[in-house]
C-alpha cells in the first residue's frame, strides 16, 4: 500500500456534511442543514450556488445527473440531462457541411436540465421552500462574489471570440474597454439573479402549496419566459468552431415537451459494496465494467499508483471505453446486463496483457456484434481548423475548454444525495441577454451517422460524460463521491475508490493520491480525437514508475504533481452514524464542510 499522505483532515461528525468543488457552495450547503434542511435541501441550494460561482463549468442551461437515497430505500437516480430537439436531425447537420456536431455555438445545445432537475427533486423530495434555498445563488448574483482566478482566465481566453462575434458575452463578461475583470473581483450577473427572483415571483403569484409553489416556478421555466427568451436566442446565427456562422435548433416547445425522469440505477457489488451508477445514456456503467474486470486481476491490488497497478487499470479503461463507444447511448436498447455479468468481465480480463494494448477493441456482449462510427474508424487526417478557425487566419471562436462541478451531501437522518452539474460554460456559448447565463453545449457527444447507440436522434439524450457515484450497503447509502473530468471522471473515481477500498485510505487520503488516466480512445468532445497508448500521470507517481511504464509501450504524458482530478466524497458508517466528507486540493478551489 502506498504511504498515506493527506493535504487536508478528513472531517468527520454526526450532524451533516457537504463536499464540493467550490468553497461558497458548500457553505451555503451546509448553511441549509444547519437551520434544519435535509440533504436534498442542501444539495439543491448547493447546486444553485455552483451556477453563479463557477459560470465557466456549469450554468442554469447545462445539465446534471443525481443520484440520491434514503436509509431504508432503494437509490434512485434522477436524470437531469435534456434532450437533443426535435429539429436536431442528422439530416440538418450534414446540410450544413458538417461532420461532427460544432463544440461551441448554437447547433450544439440539448434541452437545458439543471434547473428543471433541481427544482423537481426540491419538489418531491426537500422540505423547504424554494425562496430558501435559492436566496444564497440569488445573494451572490445581486451582490456579488469574489470571481475566482480560473473564472477570470476562462473570460480572458474567450475575450478575442466575445468580442469578435458574441456581443452579448461581451456585454456581461467583458469591462467597458474588452478586458476581462480582475481575479477577485466582486462581481455581480444581475440578469441571472432577475432570472431566479422571476422563478420564485411565479411560484409565489400561484399561491398553495410548497410542492405547487415549485411546480409553478417549473411550468414557468418551461413553458414562460425562459424558454420565450431562449427560441429569440437561438434564431440568430452566431459563429462556432466550424468557422461558420449557424443558428440554433432549440425551440419553446422542446422545453415545453421535457421533464427530468427518475430511473433504477445500474449496479455492481464490489467488495461487500454495490455501487450505483446512472445508465448507459451516461458514461456511469462503464465504471462498473472496469471493477468487474479488475475484480479478476491480482494486480488490481498492487501497491496503488505502482508501474503494475496503473498499467492493467489503464489497460481495463481501454476496454470498457471501447465498449463505451459501441454500446453506450440513448438511440436504442443497449445490453446492459451482458455488459455487467461476470462471463463477460472475465472475457475482457483476458484481454489485457503485460505490454499497452493499441486500438479500440469493443466486445461482443450476448454475441453482439459491435459497431463503430466511420469516424473513429477512419478518423480526418487533419483536425486543424477550417480557414478562418483560431489560429488559422482571421481568429474566430476558439476552443475554451469547459468542465464540471461536483456535490455531495450527507445529513444525520442517513440521506446521502451526490450530483455532477455541468455544461451552459460562460466561454462555449453566447450569453442569453435576457437571462445571463449561456446554453449547453452536451450535443457535440452525438455522432451524425445512423444506426449507432448514440447517433443523433431528436428526444434522445447525449451520451454524457457526467457520472457521480453513490454506495450501498444492503438499503444503506454509505457514500458519495465524483469529480469534473469529462472522460476522465471514472478513471479518476477509479483511481480514488481502489485507493480506498483496496488501498485502505480514507477519504482524504485517497483523494490525494496521485492519479492517472489514458487518453486512448475516441474524446466524447469535438473534435473527438484519440491518442493511442496514451497515458497522462502525476509525477508523484514516480520516476521508476513513469520508466516502467514507458517501457511497457505506454506514451506517458507527465501533468505535474497534483493536476488531475477535483474529487469530492462524503460517507456515512451505517453501524455508528459517524460522517465523514472529504474534498480536493488540487486547483485550491473545493471545501468539506461539515461537524
Amino acid at each position: 500500500m502506498a504511504e498515506m499522505f493527506t493535504t487536508r483532515p478528513e472531517l468527520s461528525g454526526t450532524f451533516g456534511m457537504v463536499a464540493s468543488t467550490h468553497w461558497l457552495a458548500s457553505a451555503a450547503g451546509m448553511a441549509i442543514l444547519e437551520e434544519g434542511g435535509t440533504a436534498v435541501d442542501a444539495a439543491v441550494a448547493t447546486g444553485f450556488t455552483l451556477q453563479v460561482v463557477e459560470p465557466h463549468l456549469n450554468g442554469p442551461g447545462g445539465e446534471v445527473p443525481i443520484l440520491f437515497a434514503r436509509r431504508g430505500e432503494a437509490p434512485t437516480v434522477l436524470c437531469g440531462q435534456g434532450v437533443a430537439p426535435a429539429r436536431a436531425t442528422i439530416e440538418h447537420y450534414r446540410d450544413q457541411g458538417l461532420d461532427l456536431v460544432p463544440g461551441t455555438g448554437l447547433l450544439a445545445p440539448a434541452v437545458p436540465g439543471a434547473v428543471s432537475a433541481w427544482l423537481t427533486l426540491l419538489r418531491d423530495h426537500g422540505t423547504l421552500s424554494l425562496d430558501r434555498v435559492l436566496r444564497f445563488a440569488i445573494e451572490y448574483a445581486t451582490h456579488g462574489h469574489p470571481l475566482h482566478p480560473r473564472v477570470v482566465a476562462t473570460i480572458a481566453t474567450s475575450t478575442d471570440t466575445f468580442t469578435r462575434h458574441w456581443p452579448t458575452s461581451a456585454e456581461l463578461w467583458l469591462d467597458a474597454d474588452g478586458h476581462a475583470p480582475a481575479a477577485n473581483v466582486l462581481w455581480r450577473n444581475a440578469a441571472l439573479a432577475s432570472t431566479y427572483c422571476r422563478l420564485l415571483d411565479a411560484g409565489r403569484g400561484a399561491g398553495g402549496s410548497r410542492e405547487q409553489q415549485i411546480d409553478a416556478a417549473l411550468t414557468t421555466w418551461h413553458e414562460g419566459f425562459v424558454a420565450e427568451a431562449i427560441e429569440r436566442h437561438v434564431r440568430t446565427p452566431v459563429m462556432d468552431e466550424s468557422g461558420a456562422r449557424h443558428a440554433g435548433v432549440l425551440s419553446g416547445q422542446d422545453l415545453a415537451n421535457w421533464r427530468p425522469s427518475y430511473e433504477t440505477p445500474v449496479s455492481l457489488d464490489w467488495l461487500g459494496h454495490t455501487v450505483c451508477k446512472a445508465g448507459p445514456w451516461s458514461q456511469g456503467p462503464s465504471f462498473l465494467q472496469a471493477l468487474g474486470i479488475l475484480a479478476g486481476l491480482s494486480t488490481a491490488e498492487a501497491p496503488h499508483a505502482s508501474a503494475d497497478q496503473i498499467h492493467v487499470v489503464a489497460e481495463a479503461v481501454k476496454l470498457v471505453m471501447a465498449d463505451r463507444e459501441a454500446w453506450y447511448g440513448d438511440a436504442g436498447p443497449v445490453p446492459i446486463d451482458a455488459l455487467l455479468s461476470g462471463a463477460y468481465a472475465g472475457e475482457r480480463a483476458a484481454l489485457i496483457g503485460e505490454t499497452a494494448a493499441i486500438g479500440l477493441r469493443p466486445g461482443q456482449p450476448g454475441g453482439a456484434e459491435a459497431r463503430l462510427p466511420r469516424y473513429v474508424l477512419d478518423p480526418p487526417t487533419d483536425t486543424r481548423p477550417a480557414a478562418g478557425m483560431a489560429g488559422v487566419g482571421e481568429p474566430t471562436v476558439a476552443r475554451t475548454p469547459g468542465d464540471t462541478c461536483h456535490l455531495d451531501v450527507v445529513d444525520r437522518h442517513g440521506t446521502i444525495v451526490t450530483a455532477t452539474p455541468s455544461g451552459g460554460w460562460l466561454q462555449s456559448s453566447p450569453t442569453i441577454p435576457d437571462l445571463g447565463f449561456a446554453l449547453g453545449t452536451r450535443a457535440q457527444m452525438f455522432w451524425l451517422e445512423p444506426g449507432l447507440a448514440s447517433s443523433l436522434t431528436p428526444g434522445t439524450r447525449p451520451r454524457t460524460t457526467l457520472s457521480p457515484t453513490l454506495v450501498m450497503r444492503g438499503d444503506e447509502p454509505t457514500m458519495a463521491f465524483g469529480t469534473p473530468g469529462g472522460d476522465q471522471q471514472e478513471q479518476w473515481q477509479l483511481t480514488f475508490w481502489l485507493a480506498h477500498s483496496v488501498g485502505g485510505m480514507n477519504l482524504q487520503e485517497a483523494i490525494d493520491a496521485p492519479s492517472w488516466h489514458t487518453t486512448a480512445f475516441p474524446s466524447s468532445f469535438a473534435p473527438r480525437e484519440t491518442t493511442d497508448a496514451g497515458l497522462v500521470v502525476e509525477d508523484r507517481v514516480g520516476d521508476n514508475v513513469i520508466a516502467d511504464l514507458e517501457r511497457r509501450g505506454h506514451h506517458v504524458v507527465r501533468s505535474g504533481p497534483w493536476t488531475l482530478g477535483r474529487l469530492s466524497a462524503v460517507s456515512r458508517d451505517p453501524d455508528t452514524g459517524v460522517l465523514r466528507a472529504a474534498a480536493n486540493p488540487r486547483g485550491m478551489q473545493g471545501y468539506a464542510a461539515g461537524r
